[in-house]
């Protein structure tokens, strides 16, 4: 694998698969409804540090959003996404602790069973 293929993989992950874009960036409805097309077995995840819970649901769903990447397990991808979405929540931290406080936790609405 080049250098240049590594930043590329690295950029686009950066931009489009960090956790702390699809939680901070977007609607809470938005990241809720794709944890839960997902499956995760989440019912909330907290806004603070909500990329890093984002990543874990991911990694906690029957399926990871990537089966594999040209024959390589996709896990990986999602622990390099953890670490860059650490990252990425510790700068906007001030801002995720004033929604948290305000707001509470980004709620994922699970399929209700009707056992009834």
């Amino acid at each position: 694998m080049t250098i240049k293929t590594i930043a590329l993989l690295l950029s686009a992950l950066a931009v489009t698969g960090c956790g702390t874009i699809s939680s901070v960036a977007q609607e809470d409805t938005v990241a809720g409804n794709d944890l839960k097309k997902r499956q995760t077995y989440c019912d909330s995840i907290s806004r603070v540090y909500s990329g890093v819970g984002y990543d874990f649901c991911i990694l906690h769903a029957p399926d990871l959003p990537i089966k594999s990447w040209k024959g390589h397990p996709s896990a990986p991808l999602v622990l390099i996404d953890l670490a860059v979405s650490g990252v990425t929540d510790t700068l906007v931290l001030p801002y995720t602790v004033y929604q948290q406080v305000k707001h509470g936790n980004i709620e994922i609405y699970q399929a209700q069973t009707s056992d009834q």
